[in-house]
């Protein structure tokens, strides 16, 4: 029997992932963590029964050991308890299903102990990818990715041998405001950004979406996990979300992964890779959606992924300035201290003044998230 543990188990990916274990009952939880849900938490725990559970807030933590005396379940808190639970000695899958630079040093933990990652915390790439792949290989550890997109392109890989990649097309919804003018987005509500059209996600990656960020961010964690650089990544918005992402090949062919916008499918992909289960749910059909559109994506509206871009071909800790200013321009807009067209305005801003860092380690990549978060302090960019 497969065991796993999952970081971040009562957010979208998480509580996707559980639907899998559910469906099958072939997967056995030995660890799950959450930000401070307690409550999903502790109806989780009673299911699945895991050894190990973290609670990163510390007082939520001292409540649910409260609430659970009956389960014996261990409970434990803060960085420390998410990296006990990555390393869990019964796991050989880490699903890491957090947000934010929070993954990178649970995700280096459990390669270390041998563990495959099945990855949806595309941070740790995009800001510590030239530590990750490296120690990936050395390790002898399976990178499985969960995003739709990438997991698109690594099914589009299978069986291509030694062949190259020429492009990687990375599709992109476009968002609520695809077809809105950057006039109309100075005006954008927080509920606006939070109505997307196809996939149903948490709060931050919505937004993320809505500006086109988190495409940028893919982009660099797509660069990362197939050594590819940023030329050759090409965004093309695909309203309809059917053509998840392809590859082009040195010849012209051009092999994709289509399917119904259901994180699901790529979840339980990297679960039981490379065998392929059943899954209930609703299915393609070509007959009904009749035709499929793709469009160029305006840079200049969606100004956050033509920096994606920039910061990727900088490298060095210039990733890491972008992700983590998006995350606290993000954070503000949610807390409607700034408008919405401030968030990629920050992250512009970031760019240019914080510090640049040729090769971080992992201690230099969360200093320049505490100086990326200093600077928009300093400078009072939010109101």
């Amino acid at each position: 029997m497969k065991k796993i543990a999952i970081l971040g188990s009562t957010g979208s990916i998480g509580t996707q992932t559980l639907d899998i274990v559910r469906a099958h009952g072939d997967i056995r939880v030995v660890a799950l963590s959450a930000a401070g849900n307690i409550t999903l938490l502790e109806q989780q725990m009673r299911e699945f029964a895991p050894k190990l559970v973290c609670v990163y807030d510390e007082a939520k933590a001292k409540e649910l050991r409260e609430r659970t005396r009956d389960l014996g379940i261990r409970i434990t808190a803060g960085m420390e308890g998410l990296l006990e639970a990555a390393v869990h000695p019964e796991s050989g899958m880490l699903v890491t299903a957090i947000v934010g630079m929070l993954g990178i040093r649970p995700t280096i933990a459990a390669m270390k102990a041998g563990k495959d990652i099945a990855l949806a915390n595309k941070e740790t790439l995009v800001t510590a990818g030239h530590l990750i792949m490296p120690l990936a290989k050395a390790c002898g550890v399976k990178l499985l990715p969960v995003d739709s997109e990438h997991s698109a392109i690594f099914q589009s890989l299978q069986g291509a041998g030694e062949n190259r990649i020429h492009n990687i097309l990375l599709t992109a919804s476009g968002g609520p405001f695809l077809h809105r003018t950057r006039e109309e987005l100075k005006h954008v509500s927080v509920e606006d950004a939070l109505k997307h059209p196809n996939w149903t996600m948490g709060r931050k990656i919505t937004i993320d979406s809505s500006t086109m960020v988190n495409k940028g961010l893919e982009v660099m964690e797509a660069g990362w996990l197939f050594d590819v650089p940023a030329d050759r990544i090409q965004v093309v918005v695909h309203p309809q979300s059917v053509i998840h992402s392809a590859v082009e090949y040195e010849d012209g062919a051009v092999i994709a992964q289509l399917g119904t916008p259901d994180m699901h499918l790529p979840i339980q992909y990297a679960l039981y890779y490379p065998e392929r289960r059943p899954l209930s749910g609703e299915r393609l059909d070509l007959f009904q959606m009749g035709q499929l559109t793709f469009l160029p994506p305006d840079m200049e509206k969606f100004r956050g992924l033509a920096l994606a871009y920039t910061a990727m071909k900088r490298g060095g800790n210039m990733p890491t300035v972008y992700n983590a200013a998006n995350e606290k321009a993000v954070e503000l807009f949610l807390e409607r201290r700034i408008r919405y067209l401030q968030i990629t305005e920050i992250i512009e801003a970031c760019m240019e003044h914080v510090p640049f860092a040729e090769h971080p380690d992992v201690d230099e990549i969360l200093a320049t998230e505490a100086a990326v978060y200093e600077y928009i302090k300093e400078e009072r960019l939010s109101e």
